[in-house]
């Protein structure tokens, strides 16, 4: 169990690390930044190889939206629940800390901002609102469990999975970025949140309900839809 712990622990870091570092670091570097597309690819990135590096041993969430939509689904263990969602929050936290010190040592600091925080309203990169932000969290996040349901199932070729679970992630962060910044991971919000400006506390409620919700009915319909389970 601690193994398992670790791997999400490890993997969660690496995500928050990896793609809300292109955010804050590299995004919108005059002339040369990623822009959002660089973003998106680094969030796919991120859990495209940290699936094949950990994932033969916890399952590679990094995620409770994910562990929760598995565990529905019948594909994880309901009792390693709780522990998944400390180690992917606290991995979390990791990686915003790390970041942190990075940023702050930038010249010129003065604060980090919005951090790559998720939010709606005042806080969506396009002025998007809550309703606007709960439903395309909720249905992406929906859509992101039927793909890795659907991509780790027996009936498709073994190996793969990470990456189609990669690319799905890009295509997700591709279309949400606007709208809030692009969530779909309780514990990918939280880290980033602690160390923000602005609203991203008061707001992060969002970013655990939406995506839980997201994940309960993307594990019901591919429940639905397949006969495995």
């Amino acid at each position: 169990m601690m193994n398992k712990l670790m791997a999400e622990f490890v993997g969660t870091f690496w995500l928050v690390l990896g793609g809300c570092g292109s955010a804050v670091l590299a995004a919108g570097v005059a002339d040369v930044g990623i822009g959002w597309l660089g973003v998106s690819l680094a969030f796919g990135l991120t859990v495209l190889t940290m699936a094949y590096a950990v994932g033969g041993i916890s399952g590679g969430h990094f995620n409770p939206a994910v562990t929760l939509g598995l565990v529905i689904a019948g594909r994880h263990d309901a009792k390693e629940l709780l522990p998944y969602w400390v180690a992917q929050v606290v991995g979390a936290i990791g990686g915003a800390v790390v970041l942190y010190l990075i940023v702050s040592g930038g010249e010129g600091f003065t604060g980090v901002g919005g951090f790559a925080t998720n939010g709606y309203g005042e806080a969506s990169p396009q002025g998007y609102s809550m309703m606007s932000g709960l439903i395309i969290e909720v249905v992406m996040t929906a859509f992101f469990l039927i793909i890795i349901l659907g991509a780790t199932s027996s009936g498709v070729p073994a190996g793969f999975a990470p990456i189609a679970i990669g690319l799905g992630l890009t295509l997700i962060h591709l279309v949400t970025i606007p709208v809030t910044n692009t969530s779909v991971n309780p514990a990918r919000s939280t880290g980033v949140a602690l160390f923000a400006e602005g609203p991203a506390l008061s707001q992060l409620w969002l970013f655990w309900v939406a995506p839980l919700i997201g994940a309960a009915i993307g594990a019901a319909i591919w429940k639905v839809m397949s006969s495995e389970d």
